[in-house]
């Protein structure tokens, strides 16, 4: 994993991005066919509307590479949300994530298991960004610019997890990484980013997991037409809301597309709830983390299949900001201290 650390203006931040890609010679697949093309570039006009900043970081790395900002950005856009060519297409719309937040004696603690084809492994990256006169965040993803999650100098915890849309019910707007990006930027709180988030044009099926360090946790079920709040299960002071690569409530569950082909989604949904009933005394961060290494149930497992496997592991403590990250699969990787954001929010510069 890469780690970096971008701040200033969003042009800028871009342009020092773009020339990291330059000087390592990296290059994008930017293989689009014409409904990712025109989805696209219709998404982009909207991400402009709604979140403009991002639009000139975007051109920033546009620029220092050479490379179509019209192309970058309908890739950008597209990602986690319709490639569904697989064959053409980089990286492959395949993800089997599991994301939950929990509260336990005044502590609260997010955690995630980010499961990718390992082809992804070496290019994902966890990025602390300090945009001049914005709010402080760190993002980990497998792109760039935009995120499957993050924790801002709140405690606000965001996550996605990818549900799978038939590409007829695909409509333009922010796909589920932006708006993971955006509710970090915007917003302090779980209520204000559910609120946010209930306003905002979603392009397709996902998962947005918030919680934040008071311990109010919820996951937004959405669609391109519905959206639908799951709010956290209450035992006595503590509580506990997860989500997978499908969708919960029996409301939401006929918009799923993926026909149970969800890499065990309801494995790992149970593995979580079950292991917080049975598992809950003791150090919470420890019982996460044996948690995501799948010590009480599958989790992570994936052994039988050779192209797709655990990439990263996160563990987040909203009260402290302190970050702990397998970087590869947690059964045979230590989660170790990653306390950036926690320093830059302390004084010290990146």
């Amino acid at each position: 994993m890469e780690h970096f650390s971008f701040e200033g203006g969003y042009y800028e931040m871009g342009v020092r991005r773009g020339r990291i890609f330059r000087n390592n010679k990296v290059t994008f697949p930017l293989h689009l066919d014409t409904f990712q093309r025109e989805h696209g570039e219709k998404s982009e006009k909207i991400l402009r509307d709604i979140f403009p900043e991002v639009c000139e970081e975007i051109r920033g790395v546009s620029e220092e590479t050479g490379v179509s900002y019209r192309e970058l950005a309908s890739w950008l856009l597209c990602m986690g949300c319709c490639m569904y060519n697989l064959e053409e297409n980089i990286p492959v719309e395949i993800r089997g994530c599991t994301a939950f937040a929990c509260s336990k004696d005044g502590s609260v603690i997010y955690g995630r298991n980010n499961d990718l084809p390992p082809c992804l492994r070496d290019g994902c990256k966890s990025e602390v960004y300090a945009p001049t006169g914005r709010k402080r965040f760190q993002l980990t993803t497998s792109s760039f610019i935009n995120g499957e999650e993050g924790l801002n100098e709140h405690g606000l915890a965001v996550a996605m997890t990818f549900v799978m849309t038939r590409p007829e019910k695909i409509r333009p707007g922010l796909n589920a990484c932006f708006l993971v990006r955006y509710l970090l930027e915007k917003a302090d709180r779980a209520e204000d980013a559910a609120r946010m988030l209930m306003g905002l044009p979603v392009s397709s099926n996902c998962n947005i997991l918030i919680a934040d360090k008071s311990g109010e946790m919820a996951v937004a079920e959405c669609t391109p037409f519905k959206k639908r709040i799951r709010k956290a299960i209450d035992f006595g002071k503590n509580r506990i809301v997860c989500t997978v690569n499908s969708f919960t409530s029996d409301e939401m569950k006929p918009f799923d597309a993926s026909g149970g082909n969800d890499y065990d989604s309801g494995k790992r949904y149970r593995t979580v709830m079950d292991s917080f009933f049975s598992h809950r005394n003791g150090d919470l961060i420890e019982m996460v983390e044996r948690l995501l290494r799948g010590e009480y149930g599958f989790m992570c497992q994936y052994d039988d299949l050779p192209d797709f496997e655990t990439v990263w592991s996160s563990v987040y403590d909203l009260n402290s900001l302190r970050i702990y990250r397998a970087e590869g699969d947690p059964r045979k990787k230590n989660f170790l201290t990653d306390d950036r954001l926690r320093d830059l929010i302390a004084g010290e510069a990146l």
